[in-house]
């Protein structure tokens, strides 16, 4: 590498410097753990490459590639206190346990650097008090060489019943910044890939639920979205026939599939 003295004198001599080259980088495996650092050896510290924030950022985005929709959010069905899955979603856990390592590997530092909240009081749906907290977090992303890319803005807004709401808050607005910023994608399906026509959604029969419950392919997940579906269309006490011919309502007979398929594996009957 050319010293800043040996291109003094190169351009004294009108020669013309040859422009260092980035280091080259090699993106580790998806989901490759950080190696064991002993913190008593300061040799043992992996020293991140002196790269641009904008360079060490891409890399970061580059480690993380993809979150999936991994959590699960859980509600009790109000008639048989039974959880069911409500709808999937990626957490802060996800964001950080994503985004700690890669950051940490390239020299990257994610600050808060200012932050203002409101706050106000509400009540939920069962008419519960709960404080609603909107925080918006202004977030300053370094790189290793010191410089940082333009300061960037998030917002999270929380409802709680105790003294959680801030908190909460504060973590929805990094989730935000981390995914928005880092573009990562779910892996879902392209949701523009089916096209669909608009107009009224079709109301299902009692007998098409019947027959995806009692479907040997139809999943625990799925059975509970489906007592979810029937709660709303009011149709859990609607009598169909079972896969044996007995007559039996739409939420028994979700409940005792879901049973059967959920039991462990040679449990007592």
């Amino acid at each position: 590498m050319t010293s800043l003295t040996e291109r003094a004198h190169m351009a004294a001599d009108g020669e013309q410097a040859a422009a260092p080259a980035l280091p080259t980088y090699t993106a580790p495996p998806a989901g490759e753990p950080l190696p064991y650092l002993d913190f008593e050896d300061n040799e043992a510290y992996p020293t991140p490459e002196m790269v641009p924030v904008h360079i060490a950022w891409l890399r970061v985005r580059h480690d993380v590639r993809s979150v999936a929709k991994s959590d699960q959010h859980k509600e009790k069905d109000r008639n048989t206190g039974r959880e069911f899955v409500k709808y999937n979603f990626r957490g802060i856990e996800a964001a950080l346990n994503a985004f700690g390592p890669a950051t940490l590997r390239h020299g990257v530092n994610v600050l808060a650097v200012d932050m203002s909240t409101q706050y106000r009081d509400t009540t939920s749906s069962r008419n519960n008090k709960m404080r609603e907290a909107t925080i918006t977090t202004t977030w300053q992303i370094i790189g290793p060489m010191g410089d940082s890319l333009p300061l960037l803005k998030s917002a999270g807004e929380s409802l709680d019943s105790g003294d959680k709401g801030t908190a909460k808050a504060q973590s929805l607005a990094l989730r935000a910044l981390l995914f928005n910023t880092g573009m990562i994608p779910t892996g879902d399906p392209e949701p523009e890939a089916v096209h669909v026509e608009r107009g009224e959604a079709p109301v299902r029969s009692a007998n098409d639920y019947r027959d995806e419950i009692v479907n040997p392919q139809t999943t625990p997940g799925r059975l509970e979205q489906i007592s979810y579906e029937l709660r709303q269309a009011n149709m859990l006490h609607v009598v169909v026939q079972n896969e044996s011919g007995d007559e039996e309502t739409l939420d028994a007979l979700g409940r005792r599939i879901y049973t059967e398929r959920t039991a462990p594996a040679g449990g007592a009957s």
